[in-house]
């Protein structure tokens, strides 16, 4: 899929479109812009992208991503969901506890008249699905990669964004955008502001395979030390997301096999059985990053880019899967009205859209960090009081899951132009 440009051939290519990342979010929103849009409508969308292929993609590699239901809906929407069902591995059973107290809870499908709570996609799965399904549309030059490539230089003018990439090419484009994670480049490059929350956490991410299968079943577990989640996968494997303190998975990731097999055990306890096997595990430090703004002049800000949580609820990908959504939204409506997709009335209404949820949800996830990650006892008896009241009486537990669905009245309905 690599394409290579000579720059004596052209001044300065423009494009309707540019996003910067061709990671989960921004490939999701390139296909499903031009699957949204039709042959009549379709953008020309370039994609910035500093990898060589997506093997080497750090956002395709050996982790793992619960897709909500509400992410479910979305790639059903954009005729992505048949492809996805044969790699992803439903979540029938939610099972949450708190290490060495008396609270649980459990969330069942049939709760709220569903198949499955969600979906465990591994990110390389995911990675090369998404790739074959865009080298669709490079063969017929509505999508050109720039790759291995990324932005040096960039320059809003009150009409275009003017790029300058590492190997000196030029290119423009009515509107940027900036899916390029975390540590956004776009974002340095403007000077936006983000807020940084140090946990002092780091993530243990790796795969287990268990003695007991797990039929399905997805275990949340808040432990002293920090919270402890298994998703169900395919083999019959399990993928583990630990967080602890970063001193303290220092010494984990240290240990051999064994010794690191039998701490988890201790911590998780006897509900899969024994820990029989982990495949290679891999180290994250937990930080927030909240961008000040998710719009500037003839830009956008989606997924990690405009917010990067902290994985206790697995809403982060979710929370950017809606933003790519709502723009895929915001974008047909400006196209089909032949409104320049840049302008300022355009970003605002995508901004204005955005802001509950992710207020919302970047509320949600801080608040169980704190809540959860507190060994102070009173705050150890309400979370246990505000547990076992869920599990008794649904009325507590409906908002909590609700967000974990990721079901959103504002998000409307992506409907093919070709077909409405």
């Amino acid at each position: 899929m690599q394409q290579h440009f000579d720059k004596k051939h052209f001044d300065r290519e423009h494009f309707d479109l540019v996003i910067n990342g061709g990671g989960m979010a921004g490939a999701t929103l390139a296909w499903g812009l031009n699957y949204i849009l039709g042959n009549r409508h379709a953008l020309n969308i370039a994609i910035i992208e500093a990898s060589v292929d997506d093997n080497q993609h750090p956002g395709f590699d050996a982790r793992v991503i619960a897709l909500s239901y509400g992410s479910r809906q979305i790639l059903e929407q954009l005729g992505l969901w048949s492809q996805y069902r044969n790699i992803v591995t439903a979540i029938k059973d939610i099972s949450i506890t708190d290490r060495h107290h008396f609270a649980q809870a459990s969330i069942k499908p049939s709760d709220y008249q569903l198949s499955s709570l969600g979906y465990v996609v591994e990110l390389n799965d995911s990675g090369r699905l998404l790739q074959r399904k865009l080298q669709q549309h490079v063969q017929d030059e509505r999508i050109t990669w720039f790759r291995p490539n990324s932005i040096s230089e960039l320059t809003q003018y009150q009409d275009r964004v003017e790029i300058t990439l590492q190997d000196g090419q030029q290119i423009s484009s009515n509107l940027l955008v900036a899916a390029d994670g975390a540590f956004s480049k776009v974002r340095q490059l403007l000077n936006i502001d983000n807020e940084q929350t140090q946990f002092g956490q780091s993530a243990i991410i790796a795969n287990i395979t268990t003695s007991v299968p797990h039929y399905g079943k997805a275990f949340e577990r808040f432990t002293e030390h920090g919270p402890l989640a298994l998703l169900p996968m395919s083999e019959g494997r399990s993928s583990l997301v630990w967080s602890l303190a970063t001193d303290d998975v220092d010494v984990l990731m240290g240990c051999d096999d064994a010794e690191f097999l039998a701490q988890l055990q201790q911590a998780f306890g006897y509900r899969l059985g024994t820990f029989e096997k982990t495949g290679k595990r891999v180290s994250y430090p937990l930080i927030q990053n909240v961008a000040s703004q998710i719009t500037h002049h003839r830009t956008v800000f989606i997924g990690n880019a405009a917010q990067a949580l902290h994985p206790i609820a697995g809403q982060g990908f979710n929370l950017g899967l809606r933003d790519v959504a709502c723009l895929i939204d915001v974008i047909t409506n400006a196209v089909v009205a032949k409104q320049d997709i840049g302008q300022f009335s355009v970003l605002d209404n995508y901004q204005q859209q955005r802001q509950a949820d992710r207020s919302q949800t970047i509320f949600a996830t801080s608040s169980l960090v704190s809540i959860f990650s507190n060994n102070h006892w009173p705050m150890v008896i309400g979370r246990n009081i505000g547990l076992q009241l869920s599990e008794c009486i649904g009325l507590f537990k409906q908002p909590v899951t609700e967000q974990m669905l990721g079901w959103r009245q504002d998000i409307k309905k992506l409907t093919p132009l070709s077909n409405a």
